[in-house]
This record gives C-alpha cells, sequence and structure tokens, in this order.
C-alpha cells in the first residue's frame, strides 16, 4: 500500500493534441466572430466549458492555444464562486489574443480574468444573435447586442466569444475564472 502511494500517479501523463476543427467552424460561421481569426496574434478554443451551482457555483474546462493554426499548448481554466446563482450549462469559449504581449500574459500559466471582465455570447444558429452579458448565457439579439459585437474590441488586448451548448443558470460570467498553461512539448507532470 505505502509502493502504491509513493508511486507516480497514473493520472499524470502527457496531454495530446486533439482536434477541434467543429468548434472551430461553429465559431467561424458567425461573421462577427470569423473576422477575428484573421486578424489575431492567436487564440485559445474550448469545446465545452461546464458551469454549475446553488449559491455556491464551479466551472472547468479544458483547451488548446493555437499561433498561425498550430497548438502550441494546452490550457484549461477553472473558478469558483459564491453568491447569487442557481443551474447549470455548457458552452465554449475562444479568446481571441491581439498581439504577442498578450499572449504572452495569457502563457505565463497563472492568468485570471478581472471582476470587470466580461463575454461577448453567441449563439450559432442560421440567425445568429448576441449578447454581451455572461458566459452562455443566450440572448435576445437586441440591436445592442448586435452593435456591441460588430464593434467588439480588445481589452488590454484580449477578447472573448462563448456560445451556449446547453443548460440554464441564471449567473454566468468570465470574471474571475482562472487558465493554466503547459506548452505542447512539455514534459508529464509528476
Amino acid at each position: 500500500m505505502i509502493a502504491a502511494l509513493l508511486a507516480p500517479p497514473a493520472l499524470a501523463k502527457e496531454r495530446k493534441v486533439e482536434n477541434y476543427s467543429s468548434t472551430i467552424a461553429d465559431f467561424k460561421k458567425i461573421p462577427e466572430v470569423a473576422k477575428f481569426f484573421g486578424n489575431a496574434h492567436a487564440y485559445a478554443v474550448f469545446p465545452k466549458v461546464g458551469k454549475g451551482g446553488l449559491g455556491i457555483g464551479a466551472s472547468h474546462g479544458k483547451g488548446q492555444v493555437y499561433v498561425g493554426g498550430k497548438v502550441i499548448g494546452f490550457t484549461s481554466t477553472s473558478d469558483i464562486s459564491i453568491g447569487l446563482q442557481a443551474g447549470g450549462q455548457a458552452y465554449s469559449q475562444i479568446i481571441f489574443f491581439q498581439n504577442s504581449e498578450a499572449l504572452d500574459k495569457f502563457t505565463s500559466g497563472k492568468f485570471e480574468f478581472a471582476a470587470s471582465a466580461s463575454a461577448i455570447a453567441v449563439q450559432s444558429t442560421a440567425g445568429a444573435t448576441t449578447g454581451t452579458e455572461g458566459s452562455g448565457a443566450s440572448a435576445s439579439g437586441s440591436k445592442t447586442g448586435e452593435k456591441h459585437t460588430a464593434n467588439a474590441e480588445h481589452q488590454d488586448g484580449i477578447l472573448v466569444f462563448t456560445m451556449a451548448k446547453g443548460g440554464l443558470m441564471y449567473a454566468a460570467t468570465i470574471a474571475g475564472q482562472k487558465y493554466s498553461y503547459e506548452p505542447v512539448n512539455a514534459p508529464a507532470k509528476k
């Protein structure tokens, strides 16, 4: 039993590059988002971030970071929140980095969004609609939301879009989300 406790954990294995082309294609279908693929220095894709809570909430998701369409590293996000919230949801998330400085901040390994951070919620449907409040929050397609997405700008070199995958959540936001980063060729952690 002692030998089993001292042995390296079986879960500490090297991550492999996964095919996220379906999630990327879903974001590229939305004209307001698609334009950022052409002028972004880099981007991080999270096919599924799960979030749930009842008073105390948590979220988690795994993703990959791309430069020039090639995966350079792995990332994961998580947060714990306390406050008015009930329900659960799943959403896809993409983070665009305007320049190398913004990417360097993110890949430092301990990046966290400030309390005032927000994402632009979009829907991948024929009549795509947008909103500005919360990760994965379903949007009404109001003129205000459409205008905000059409004029979306990087904040400190970073711009975030989320796309609901399902679920219902009273409160959803990216504020406080923490991110880890590991380069593709990094040795497995023990």
